[in-house]
């Protein structure tokens, strides 16, 4: 036996049925079914999407090379009758944009402006037929009253007027009952009334919900849990003609809207490489290698189009792919002379790698990247040897000679000791 509120606890009922619900809708879907909690995937819509021929909920795949491309399906309708044919697909980008935009076009404050004023026309409708479940309330309690006095009325001989009258009163009074129940419910359904100050706050709110809701901190889970918020669910009915989608979108509260996803457009599916990768590959083309090009595209954590690492085979696809063409042998000859990559500069000054890193981040020499990560270029003139090798006056050592000629270790100078 569960008698509700039978002594004071720890939480109130509601909140512990509110908890239940919410640990059953987070329980881990089983296969073919699309409840659980939110989770990071890419599909924004994951739970609340409905089939409209089955009205079973579709659960959300990944397919493509790399398995980041999203898409609801309804597969379990199939499973369950033994056919071979998914129910429908769709990809889930395509929804959630249309989905996205309707729910951010319903928050703005000229559409919140038009729902504070239905809200008004609605609550007046509503007191309206609020009086005539009163006046319905009010002339069944006057029935059964009428009947209760016949009843008082008749003579205790009379059994069968007693008891027809008696059945009378009881008829009026389960009237009564139905008439008090109807009044309760129309009171319990009585539709939300926003002050103004409430419409102003839904205002400014609504503004700032899509800076938050775009923001690269809000992560996935986040932006999942605002539309559960906002929806009850999404039913899509995909036209196997036109592959085109109808929708209906019901928020909370019981608004639904219907909305179109349009067809894919031929080749529009066709993953390709972002444009500002490509053209960093043609610049680079120009002076390195494909081997040199995936090194410096890898450090910049670029990726190919279907969200792999580059390397020297896909960066030669992609110049192929592109008609970009390699690094001529010929072009190396016609640079400046004095032009070096890092090796070279060590090599020519006599100078470690370490040492070079050093002066370059110092600023004490001048030197060029095409692109961050890539090599160093430095410039190595006759200035540059005359300042990291000048002449030496007469009775100077270096520090390694220096360290050696006072028998104290390099480490004493750096420090100050001598």
């Amino acid at each position: 036996m569960c008698i509700p509120d039978h002594h004071p606890g720890y939480i109130d009922w509601h909140t512990y049925l509110a908890n239940q619900e919410r640990l059953a809708s987070n329980r881990r879907a089983r296969r073919g079914e699309a409840e659980g909690a939110p989770r990071e995937g890419k599909a924004l819509l994951q739970g609340l999407v409905r089939c409209g021929r089955c009205a079973r909920k579709l659960y959300v795949t990944y397919w493509g090379s790399s398995g980041n491309r999203p898409a609801y399906t309804c597969a379990r309708a199939a499973k369950e009758t033994g056919s071979s044919r998914a129910c429908q697909q769709i990809g889930a980008r395509r929804v959630d944009q249309v989905v996205l935009d309707a729910v951010f076009t319903a928050l703005e404050p000229a559409s919140l402006q038009l729902t504070a004023t239905a809200l008004a026309e609605v609550e007046d409708e509503h007191e309206r037929g609020l009086r005539v479940f009163e006046a319905a309330l009010q002339r069944a309690r006057y029935d059964a009253d009428r009947a209760r006095r016949q009843f008082d009325a008749v003579e205790p001989e009379n059994r069968l007027v007693a008891r027809g009258l008696a059945s009378q009163w009881e008829a009026r009074l389960v009237e009564v009952n139905r008439a008090e129940a109807a009044l309760h419910d129309k009171r319990a359904r009585r539709p939300v009334s926003l002050t103004l100050e409430k419409v102003a706050w839904l205002e400014r709110a609504g503004a700032d919900l899509r800076g938050v809701f775009d923001a690269p901190t809000t992560s996935m889970t986040e932006r999942k849990q605002l539309l559960r918020t906002l929806l009850s669910d999404v039913m899509v009915t995909v036209d196997r003609e036109t592959k085109q989608a109808a929708l209906r979108i019901c928020f909370e509260g019981g608004a639904c809207l219907e909305r179109t996803v349009p067809a894919p457009r031929p080749g529009h599916h066709i993953q390709a490489t972002d444009e500002d990768t490509v053209q960093l590959v043609r610049r680079l083309a120009c002076h390195y290698n494909d081997t040199r090009i995936a090194q410096i595209l890898s450090r910049q954590g670029r990726n190919t189009a279907t969200g792999l690492p580059f390397t020297r085979e896909r960066v030669n696809a992609l110049r192929q792919s592109r008609g970009i063409p390699s690094r001529q042998p010929s072009q190396d000859n016609q640079q400046d002379a004095t032009i070096m990559t890092l090796g070279e500069a060590q090599r020519a000054l006599g100078v470690s790698g370490v040492t070079l890193y050093r002066w370059l981040r110092q600023g004490f020499i001048a030197g060029t990247q095409l692109t961050p990560g890539g090599p160093w270029h430095i410039r190595v003139d006759d200035d540059l040897r005359a300042k990291i090798a000048p002449d030496v006056p007469a009775g100077w050592l270096g520090l390694k000679q220096a360290a050696h000629a006072l028998g104290i270790a390099r480490q004493g100078f750096v420090r100050g000791t001598v």
